[in-house]
């Protein structure tokens, strides 16, 4: 079982799930007029015994691969869905009264509230939407702004953390959460602290601004490492290192947990009181499971889907929702992935100047060669890496299963096997009681003077999976290696006519042409985005799969045992680059995703809103409710 690490002695219980709420007035009739008919209450919406998911209408930006659309809102009084595009560092405001034929009516910009500055979230609540600003430089502190949504007024506006990246309203309308993410320059030689922003919100106006920090936690890095949380940034605090990404609020508004993607952990957050309250690790998947298999290699040659013992995946999880069932709270995770590399693109950190960046990520087969990391010198060896060790080993009783041995990785540094996978190098290997490295000579033999480190594990990016966890933290469902194995069967179809085999295209990428398998060596099908939608007396997760593109759909009203719904893929031309046909690529990279119950829908049909960044797309999918799953 996970525990919290508390900030004090006494940590809240937490208790979280997504939602909104929409208020109404009711205007007192005048006396001399005649009583108002009396109507039945809307019909509680059918409970559906499965879904399908259709397309029912587009908005193109025309602009590929510059994230044009990413983070939807939607707002059900106006018909109106705000996107954020990344591209133009804006909102772009899509007239959504016709489905069919959405249409750019106006783009909020955010110049007046500071030069340079872009947007990176917004959310509906209220006839308003809340905008997450971000500095021109991104390590200054950013702003949320407040608009109304038929004059589009900018309301007020307040000064946050640095990078604030996620925002959503509390469900009583009274708080905007903010995750200020707080990632450094990329010299390292700034990094701010991550932290949450709660922001009053009242008569339509934004009061004082609360900081929930975490400096609390900076003596206990010890403990917090020790457990599980990934706290590695060079030379920062803990509340430097921590990275929040993502919030879910619970259904009274008092409580709230915090996806801390990097760290590998979530936080909770007292609302009333102010502070984040513990952290908790997530741990990692054990892909030498025979349920958790994964295609590791990109270059095997096709479809490889196997268990590999010592592979484990840290779950990183980017959106984060949630949901109650029976009184008790349930956190539904997209398990993305997520490596550190900041001075990548600076040749001055590859000549070996580790004040220049840090970046984490190495493939199998540059890490375990058998004469050490030289040979990477001046291409891609981290410099500290470099500094750590002069080579890497892998435990022969771990990876014996491909012929690894003392002193000698075997075929696992083979691209058909281990080889091409991306793993962090900062995770895996062994160290003694201290934290220290344990070292050992070329042979593999323990020695206090080697220059080996030895690796038990290798950590890969991401699970590949979503899951359920409960109000403490502990793993209750996994969708195992579901995704891809689903991706690889016959029965996966994509298009809107769903009629193209999936398997045909497996792990490609989202702005590639005919690339199987290109994404295997990495975080495969890559699930980034998550909602939760109700319907009648089930509850459905949607998640989007960033790099092989389209929407997984669960019923997850049993969180012990949730039930593959649909895969919806609109995609329609996998062959050539989609940035030469961009009108007939369809969707793709979906990042933000939106449910609209069908008493908000103008259509009056449950739908599902999701910006897609490659395609700059912003699609209307609605989702039939069929009596049977064979419909």
């Amino acid at each position: 079982m996970h525990k919290w690490i508390p900030a004090t002695a006494l940590a809240a219980l937490f208790v979280a799930t997504a939602g909104c709420n929409s208020d109404s007035d009711n205007d007192d009739q005048p006396d001399n007029t005649p009583p108002p008919v009396t109507e039945a209450p809307p019909a509680e919406p059918a409970t559906p015994a499965s879904l399908a998911l259709s397309l029912v209408g587009r908005y193109s930006s025309g602009v590929f691969d510059q994230s044009a659309a990413e983070i939807p809102a939607f707002d059900p009084v106006n018909s109106q869905i705000f996107i954020v595009n990344a591209q133009k560092g804006a909102v772009d405001v899509l007239d959504a009264r016709d489905l069919a034929n959405p249409a750019l009516i106006r783009t909020l910009t955010v110049e007046d509230i500071a030069a340079g500055a872009v947007v990176n979230s917004v959310a509906y609540h209220d006839g308003m939407i809340a905008v997450a600003v971000e500095a021109d430089t991104k390590t200054d502190n950013g702003f949320v702004a407040l608009y109304d949504t038929t004059s589009f007024t900018l309301l007020d506006q307040v000064a946050v953390g640095a990078q604030p990246d996620m925002l959503t309203f509390t469900p009583d309308g009274k708080f905007v959460l903010v995750a200020n993410e707080g990632e450094p320059s990329d010299d390292y030689s700034i990094d701010p602290e991550g932290s949450v922003s709660i922001v009053p919100v009242q008569n339509r106006a934004l009061g004082s601004v609360i900081t929930a920090d975490f400096t609390a936690f900076n003596d206990q890095r010890q403990a917090l490492t020790a457990a599980g949380v990934r706290i590695y940034g060079p030379g920062a605090t803990v509340a430097q290192d921590i990275e929040p990404e993502y919030i879910t609020v619970s259904p009274d508004s008092t409580t709230a947990w915090v996806a801390l993607q990097e760290n590998n952990a979530l936080a909770q957050l007292d609302i009333v009181a102010g502070q984040i309250t513990g952290v908790t690790p997530l741990g990692t998947k054990d892909h030498g499971d025979a349920a958790n298999g994964i295609d590791a290699s990109d270059e095997d040659g096709g479809i490889d889907i196997r268990s590999r013992p010592g592979v484990v995946g840290s779950y990183h999880p980017d959106s984060i929702a949630g949901y109650s069932v029976g009184g008790a709270t349930y956190i539904v995770t997209a398990n993305e992935g997520d490596a550190r590399a900041w001075g990548e693109d600076n040749p001055l950190y590859w000549a070996g100047d580790a004040s220049q960046g840090f970046v984490e990520e190495f493939r199998v087969k540059h890490l375990v060669h058998v004469d050490g990391f030289a040979r990477r010198a001046g291409d891609d060896l981290p410099p500290q890496l470099n500094a750590l060790a002069a080579g890497a080993l892998l435990n022969p009783q771990v990876f014996g299963y491909c012929e690894a041995v003392d002193g000698d990785p075997g075929a696992c540094r083979d691209d058909g096997e281990l080889g091409r996978l991306n793993i962090s190098w900062v995770d895996g290997y062994r160290r003694d009681t201290n934290g220290e490295p344990v070292m050992f000579d070329a042979s593999g033999t323990e020695n206090p003077a080697g220059d080996r480190i030895m690796y038990d594990s290798l950590s890969s990016y991401g699970a590949r999976s979503f899951s359920i966890w409960d109000a403490n933290g502990d793993l209750v469902w996994d969708s195992a290696d579901h995704f891809e194995r689903y991706l690889a069967s016959a029965d996966c179809k994509v298009g809107s006519q769903r009629d193209i085999p999936c398997n045909a295209y497996f792990n490609s990428g989202h702005d590639e042409g005919d690339a199987l398998d290109s994404r295997s060596d990495a975080k495969g099908p890559e699930p980034e985005g998550i909602t939760i939608g109700v319907l009648g007396e089930k509850t459905f997760a949607f998640i989007g799969l960033e790099r092989m593109g389209s929407i997984m759909v669960y019923d997850i009203s049993n969180p012990q045992a949730p039930s593959f719904v649909d895969y919806f893929n609109t995609r329609e031309e996998w062959i050539s680059d989609p940035s030469a046909n961009l009108s007939a690529a369809g969707d793709l990279g979906p990042e933000g995703l939106v449910f609209v119950p069908s008493d908000q829908s103008p259509s009056g049909e449950p739908l599902l809103i999701v910006g897609n960044e490659v395609s700059g797309t912003t699609a209307i999918y609605q989702i039939n409710s069929l009596a049977n799953p064979a419909e």
